[in-house]
């Protein structure tokens, strides 16, 4: 089942997030978010060759606060379950 975020919304990475030369100002490999950092979906959209696939752009928390670039990401790398967590206890 395919998760079914909205831009605006506060997600969480799955798993370590990495170039994958679509930044040609980074490494390729540079590595854009670590496991659980935080980061706003800002639109989503699909790739020509995986039409049936949402992918989603989110902007993910960088150094001193600042919002890193938006990459692409598929739903699977994607949780809002540390969100929820910290709202559950509230």
């Amino acid at each position: 089942m395919e998760s079914n975020f909205q831009p605006g919304d506060i997600v969480f990475s799955n798993a370590e997030i990495r170039n994958d030369g679509s930044f040609p100002d980074l490494h390729e490999d540079a590595l854009i978010a670590a496991e659980g950092t935080r980061g706003v979906v800002i639109n989503e959209g699909h790739l020509e060759e995986f039409p049936d696939k949402t992918l989603y752009l989110v902007r993910f928390d960088g150094a001193k606060d600042v919002l890193g670039p938006a990459v692409g990401v598929w739903p699977e790398e994607l949780t809002q379950e540390q969100l929820q967590e910290k709202t559950a206890g509230a």
